[in-house]
């Protein structure tokens, strides 16, 4: 996955969504990737990292990129955003 192909793609999506990408992390791979994202009112909803999220999914085959990723917000981990996404995919 091309770092700055995605950098330009979270950055067009967090700003759709009225957010900036405070934070980009890769694993020594640079298959595990830790977005977050934020907003100037320190607003960022689960919407907001689920757009995110939905728009790198769109762009990169996992199973072509071999990666993982996670996207959350000052206020909420990836991990927690990740389990609150399962939550919402299992209610429906």
């Amino acid at each position: 996955m091309d770092r700055t192909e995605l950098q330009k793609l979270l950055e067009a999506a967090a700003k759709e969504r009225g957010c900036s990408v405070a934070c980009l992390d890769f694993d020594e791979d640079d298959n595990v990737i830790d977005v977050t994202i934020a907003k100037e009112d320190g607003s960022v909803n689960l919407g907001d990292c689920e757009f995110v999220h939905c728009a790198v999914l769109a762009a990169f085959d996992r199973d072509v990129e071999d990666y993982a990723l996670t996207v959350g917000s000052a206020g909420i981990s990836g991990a927690e955003a990740d389990a609150l996404l399962k939550e919402m995919e299992e209610q429906k």
